[in-house]
């Protein structure tokens, strides 16, 4: 059964109540446009910098206004509607970066917590350390909808392809990555690894990424991306500003691409041994 989904660009700012009516605004057109599935970016509601200032405007998970406007669409639309992820407050102090999807009656049918910290330090000088106000996740899920099996996953999770393996082999016809790409590392890496991930796995992937220069000073890549199972580019964004891109997704594609390539099937399991070689005579021993 197929269907059409969207991916929602945004630029995120420091303010998550603009950035809640940005999201309306763009889900809506979406929805005109004929989309049953809505996915927008990594860190929808807000984007900043400085933890403090963040911490002074988060909530907990039933009094956040993305979590509240996310399901209140579902419902008005009839769509399901994911949100990529928003920063949410726990008990503990620390926050969770946390995606929803909620169905067309508004209610939450899956939570997912990114489960990869991203800890960095890239060569322009950027350093990052999520897991300094980040508390990671440690469940994957695949989810049955009635169009497709979906499985999450969060921006730097695309790097871990274990990850997108363990949900294909549990089903997954369909893998989401919202994102809040670096600029840096999405001119070096985003398209790839995401093609890649769709072509090692035969699957869907559909990608809504933040994009341009945000109010906190950081710039994001872009270029929001919906792939099919053989790495095809169905849909893209460009780098700066909002976008909604949708596409047909069949899920026969994926059986038509495993059965074209069962490596799915075809793994097996192996064991694996470090060998330290000496050299004897010119050759190694």
């Amino acid at each position: 059964m197929s269907f059409t989904a969207a991916a929602i660009q945004m630029c995120s700012g420091v303010d998550p109540e603009r950035n809640a009516a940005s999201m309306a605004r763009l889900v809506r057109e979406a929805a005109a446009r004929g989309a049953t599935y809505v996915q927008t970016p990594e860190m929808t509601g807000m984007l900043q910098r400085n933890r403090a200032a963040a911490k002074e405007v988060l909530r907990d998970e039933s009094n956040d206004i993305i979590v509240k406007t996310g399901s209140a669409l579902a419902a008005e639309l009839g769509i399901f509607m994911h949100v990529g992820s928003t920063a949410i407050a726990l008990d503990d102090g620390k926050m969770a970066n946390r995606g929803f999807l909620f169905g067309p009656d508004g209610k939450i049918l899956n939570r997912y917590d990114k489960i990869h910290m991203f800890d960095v330090d890239l060569d322009n000088g950027e350093s990052w350390r999520e897991s300094a106000a980040y508390r990671p996740g440690s469940e994957a899920r695949v989810l049955s909808l009635p169009f497709a099996e979906m499985g999450f996953t969060i921006c730097y999770d695309v790097r871990f392809p274990q990850l997108f393996r363990a949900q294909a082999v549990a089903g997954a016809e369909v893998m989401t990555v919202p994102a809040a790409f670096t600029k840096q590392t999405g001119e070096a890496h985003w398209e790839i690894l995401l093609r890649a991930r769709a072509i090692e796995n035969g699957v869907f992937v559909i990608a809504a990424a933040q994009a341009g220069l945000h109010e906190d000073g950081r710039e994001t890549f872009g270029h929001s991306m919906i792939i099919d199972p053989w790495g095809k580019v169905l849909a893209s964004a460009g780098p700066t500003g909002e976008a909604v891109i949708l596409a047909e997704i069949d899920p026969a594609a994926v059986k038509a691409a495993h059965d074209k390539i069962p490596n799915l099937k075809n793994g097996r399991e192996f064991s694996i041994e470090r060998i330290a070689g000496e050299i004897t005579g010119g050759v190694a021993a």
